[in-house]
């Protein structure tokens, strides 16, 4: 029988006092085949990750092993001091972390970097180095590697920054490859890519992948082997295929049914309602400074975007990083001035508004932001940032406060909760309370920019189920921006599909995503993770 490379045994990590429960992970105890890809699976504080950190050495110091042994090849590593580490990290087992831009150093080059990996265990000339790094470049499929190695992080985009980090956990050919959440923050065909060289550097190299995501779709497309974790407990293992069509555990079906499908629902006719938000001929260009003697750069970020939004009716906007998409948005809302075009609300001239005008207005169009972290100001109470708008607007206090517990209520949070920071709040709960900002406006239009990316699974199917339930309540019209088409087949009742700052097709959803025309639109769909799968069964958002 073949021995696994790795094998975790009843691994327990503790938590610091005051957390919200004793251990991280407890109990835990896997298996890593030769060649095979394990994922692991679970909400955020499933202990998925700190799992990982302790197979790589990574653990936090507030954290501390209560228990428990993993082995790397026959070798506990529990036991191993510092020093050894820095022997076995990287060469033996190697790590590719969730955010490359925070990953990798700002200040040194990608070929530098992943040239670094080779210098740290004393390995090659420096030649010799230069070499195997536009090699790995190559190997990885970053475009024009003798010049993309000489470029700084920022100068990349998200996957190739992605694939820059695959090349430095692969330099020293490593049997073991740990990657946290690694495509969590890519678009939909960029993450499509980047789970296809995993797997095929996998294969080729004969590695072992220990796999972190809270993405069934991922799983489906990935995965050998699944592991389900709950509040750092094992719920559930055993092969992808069997796990993903018949689980076991009420858990993981539960977070099963919490992913979006790609079948539309049937939606209510909505085509004659009054139109709340018009947009025509709407543009935007930005220009860059090209350096002392390079030419400046001209980059058309939106160009002639038109479109009609109904009361009642939620329109998406869909299409990768660069898209214009959230641009689109910004110049809607007028965060952005735009170049050229126009905005309407209802018959109102938008775009023609000064500034007196425009403050007065903007509490017709509210935004709903993406990182609900960022988003709140952790100095002001949740009273005080639902209030600040409308008391700004002429609102007496009391009677703004008396309307914040309302919509604390309205979006499923205890009135008491007004009193608390936003640091007392789960990921979910800070976005209801961005929710409940956007209505204390009582606006027409709501404008959610990738309002649910930053959310797990299950978390995510209750905020679009209060969106939905709050946009057929209310009759707001809502322009729904996202990258992850299962969210717009589940909530959109039409989707514009933006590709290089223009909308290339546009249409109901039942419609376009059973019958897509334009090439792109087509590539989307076919690059959405788990299409192939039970995942793209029907299915309505649980409760």
């Amino acid at each position: 029988m073949t021995e696994p490379v790795v094998r975790i045994e009843n691994l327990t990590l503790a938590l610091p006092k005051g957390a919200d429960r004793p251990h991280a992970v407890e109990g835990l105890s896997l298996d890593l085949m030769p060649g095979r890809i394990l994922c692991v699976v679970g909400e955020s504080g499933s202990g998925k990750s700190m799992s990982a950190y302790a197979l790589t050495g990574l653990l936090p110091r507030a954290l501390k092993v209560a228990g428990g042994r993993i082995t790397f090849e026959g070798r506990d590593l529990l036991g191993l001091d510092e020093r050894a580490w820095r022997g076995l990290r990287g060469r033996r087992i190697a790590m590719i972390f969730q955010e490359p831009m925070t990953a990798l150093n700002p200040v040194m080059r990608i070929g530098d970097q992943i040239a670094e990996m080779f210098e740290a265990h004393g390995l090659l000339t420096p030649a010799e180095r230069r070499a195997r790094a536009v090699a790995l470049a190559r190997e990885v499929g970053l475009p024009d590697p003798e010049q993309i190695v000489r470029a700084y992080p920022h100068q990349l985009s998200g996957g190739q920054r992605q694939r820059a980090m695959i090349a430095m956990a692969l330099a020293l050919e490593p049997s073991v490859l740990v990657a946290d959440e690694p495509t969590t923050a890519l678009d939909v065909t960029t993450q499509a890519q980047i789970l296809k060289l995993i797997r095929e550097l996998q294969q080729r190299r004969g590695m072992s992948v220990l796999f972190i995501t809270h993405d069934f779709g991922v799983v489906a497309d990935i995965a050998d082997h699944v592991a389900v974790l709950q509040r750092g407990k094992l719920v559930e293992s055993g092969p992808a295929r069997a796990v993903l069509e018949n689980p076991q555990a009420p858990y993981t079906r539960a977070l099963l049914a919490a992913v979006p499908s790609l079948t539309p629902p049937e939606r209510p006719p909505v085509a004659a309602n009054p139109v709340a938000l018009s947009v025509a001929g709407l543009g935007k260009t930005y220009t860059t400074r090209g350096g002392l003697f390079g030419k400046p750069r001209v980059v058309a970020a939106v160009r002639e975007v038109a479109f009609d939004l109904r009361r009642g009716e939620t329109l998406g906007i869909v299409g990768e990083s660069g898209s214009g998409k959230s641009t689109t948005a910004r110049l809607a809302i007028r965060l952005v001035e735009p170049d050229r075009g126009t905005v309407r609300l209802g018959t109102l001239d938008f775009t023609a508004l000064g500034p007196a005008a425009l403050r007065a207005e903007r509490r017709r169009i509210q935004m709903i932001f993406q990182d609900p972290f960022a988003s709140l100001n952790p100095r002001r109470t949740v009273e005080q940032i639902i209030t600040a708008g409308p008391i700004a607007h002429g609102t007496p206090a009391r009677q703004a406060r008396a309307r914040a517990r309302e919509l604390l209520d309205l979006v499923g949070l205890q009135p008491s909760a007004a009193e608390r920071y936003p640091n007392a709040f789960s990921g979910g709960q800070r976005q209801r309370i961005g929710i409940a900002r956007a209505l204390a406006m009582e606006p027409d239009v709501l404008v959610a920019d990738e309002a649910v990316s930053a959310l797990d699974v299950s978390v995510q199917a209750q905020v679009l189920r209060l969106l939905e339930d709050l946009k057929q309540r209310l009759g707001i019209a809502m322009l729904f921006i996202t990258h992850d088409l299962r969210v717009a087949a589940t909530i959109c009742d039409r989707i514009a599909v933006m590709h290089r700052g223009a909308i290339v097709e546009e249409g109901p959803t039942a419609a376009l995503f059973a019958a897509p025309e334009h090439p792109y639109t087509r590539s989307l769909l076919a690059a959405a993770p788990g299409s192939g799968s039970v995942l793209a069964r029907p299915h309505p958002i649980p409760a």
